[in-house]
């Protein structure tokens, strides 16, 4: 599922993308819709701009790691 972004400046569009949860495991999905939803509501809070891009930039790599080290703990060590 897709955040809403319609009508948000392309690089926050860019970003939300990533945030996106279908393609994932079954046991990561509710992982990443958690985080997703924090995604959303600072989407809603704040404006475009640098700031929020640098900040979703972040959010999205703190996201990867916590995929993979819930792939870590499933799996073993990688």
């Amino acid at each position: 599922m897709a955040l809403r972004v319609d009508g948000r400046h392309p690089s926050t569009q860019h970003f939300a993308r990533m945030f996106e949860w279908e393609h994932l495991s079954p046991d990561l999905q509710p992982m990443v819709i958690a985080i997703a939803g924090l995604a959303q509501g600072l989407i809603d809070l704040l404006g475009d701009g640098p700031e929020l891009s640098a900040g979703l930039r972040k959010f999205v790599e703190a996201k990867d790691c916590f995929v993979r080290q819930a792939i870590i703990d499933t799996r073993g060590s990688v």
